[in-house]
């Protein structure tokens, strides 16, 4: 019975000192982003997040990329 004595302060302390890990953890943003690195892992590395615009060669205002309808699609 004198072993409850002891047991019971240290869980207190014990379940203070996770409460004081999970308020640190919250604060330091842990907890901000919980799906990015499972959706990060799906994605490839080659494909590019963020599109590239057209790139016009200088005096042209036409964007500089194949014509996929042929010659005489305007």
């Amino acid at each position: 019975m004198d072993v409850i004595y002891t047991l019971i302060p240290a869980m207190i302390l014990i379940g203070l000192a996770m409460v004081g890990v999970l308020i640190w953890a919250i604060r330091k943003g842990q907890y901000d982003d919980l799906e990015g690195d499972a959706n990060r892992i799906l994605m490839d590395d080659d494909d590019p997040l963020i599109p590239e615009r057209d790139k016009t060669t200088p005096g042209s205002k036409k964007p500089n990329r194949p014509d996929l309808n042929g010659p005489d699609a305007e």
